[in-house]
């Protein structure tokens, strides 16, 4: 990994300072990362996640929010909405650079600051929050105390974290008029909420609100016993290592539709691997209209980014297996509620093997269980563990099968 020192100006005409990370080769895509609420830019948390981006090819740019760290200005200026026009002026940074960020990241107020500047970063593919409040007038609760102060005199002095800052009425006024519900409806971009359901400095309920709020593409993942800040190296690498896999399917996506696009005429029910370049063996899969990714599992020089081969090609049975039962249920009118299908695939020596021909080298082996539910008698069920077999993928695999390879163009 590389990092630079640089230098922009911010909102109010003052010199912000930043930190860009970049990857030792040329950065897949960037990321803009804002730190939470009087935090700054080299704070452990963002630190940790930008060097875990880098490792997977994205070049992320942290910077401190006008009037923190080695930021000129004054913080008694700011409000919610300057650090928006931050923001916007750090992409303008990354665009004029080389090219604009395609991924958001906020922590704690910072991502109720990328929720509301998203829209307006038209680069900007996927958005990701950690520890965010639904919205910015959360903040509001750490300086309770001082409130009835700031309302009446202008301005007080609050302590957060055990370090004072003069806060105005300007700022209160300010987060209190945000319509932030109405921004992440309309967000119209990927979307990622990371959470830990013991957060105490904003609750868990506010990840809930984010994602009901907003539209799909959007997912969530619990930062188990993680604290606000990611204190923990392991929370904020965890953090990376998600973030990294699931925007790969976004910020690859031009690369996998172009790839996608080639199909022949013969083959419009084809599927398209490409890799992502999120680590060694990241591929996204493409089919049809439906997206997915694989990978193989660290142990294997991966970065379990996805399933690996053998498990989609399980996955391929179990599905085969499970949509063949209940299409002939179904046809019987039998009772058959729920159908899974766990599978396991192994090599096991050939001698092992009791229905193999060759009795040398190794053979693949998925051992299928089919679990049924239902008032279905012992007959039903026996038949239905015989449909099992009839299974077009079942065939597929049991038979000779020819595949042709050749070199595209």
């Amino acid at each position: 990994m590389r990092s630079e020192k640089i230098t922009f100006e911010g909102a109010q005409g003052h010199e912000l300072a930043g930190r860009l990370d970049l990857p030792d080769s040329a950065p897949r895509a960037y990321a803009l990362f804002a730190h939470c609420f009087t935090c700054g830019k080299d704070i452990q948390s963002a630190s940790r996640i930008a060097r875990g981006l880098t490792d997977h090819g994205i070049g992320v740019l942290r910077f401190d929010f006008t009037g923190l760290g080695h930021s000129e200005g004054e913080f008694a200026n700011t409000n919610f909405s300057s650090n928006v026009e931050d923001i916007i002026l750090a992409a303008r940074y990354l665009r004029e650079r080389d090219e604009g960020p395609k991924i958001l990241i906020g922590h704690s107020l910072g991502g109720a600051a990328v929720l509301a500047v998203a829209g307006e970063i038209d680069e900007a593919v996927a958005v990701a929050t950690i520890g965010a409040p639904s919205d910015p007038g959360h903040v509001a609760d750490l300086f309770a105390e001082k409130r009835d102060e700031i309302e009446e005199k202008g301005e007080a002095e609050v302590k957060i974290a055990g370090r004072p800052f003069r806060v105005r009425r300007q700022f209160l006024e300010d987060i209190a008029g945000q319509p932030q519900k109405e921004r992440i409806t309309a967000l119209k971009k990927a979307l990622i909420v990371f959470h830990a359901p013991l957060d105490r400095i904003v609750g868990i309920e506010n990840a809930g609100e984010i994602f009901v709020a907003a539209k799909h593409p959007k997912s969530f993942v619990s930062l188990d016993k993680a604290d606000h800040l990611l204190s923990e190296k392991a929370d904020a690498d965890y953090v990376a290592q998600v973030l990294a896999a699931w925007s790969a399917r976004y910020i690859d996506a031009g690369e996998v539709e172009s790839a996608a696009s080639a199909k022949t005429e013969e083959s419009e029910e084809g599927v398209t691997v490409a890799e992502t370049g999120a680590g060694k063996f990241a591929q996204a899969i493409t089919a049809g209209r439906h997206s997915l990714t694989a990978g193989e599992p660290e142990a294997f020089g991966g970065t379990d980014s996805g399933p690996s081969p053998y498990q989609l090609l399980s996955a391929a049975l179990g599905a085969c297996t499970s949509m063949t039962l209940r299409m002939y249920a179904d046809r019987k009118k039998w009772p058959l509620e729920k159908v899974s299908v766990r599978l396991v695939h192994d090599k096991i020596h050939a001698e092992d093997c009791a229905e193999c021909e060759s009795r040398e080298g190794k053979v693949d082996r998925i051992e299928r269980e089919i679990s049924i539910t239902g008032a279905l008698d012992d007959e039903q069920r026996q038949r239905l563990l015989e449909i099992a077999d009839k299974c077009p993928v079942h065939q597929t695999l049991e038979r000779h099968n020819e595949i042709l390879t050749r070199l595209a163009g």
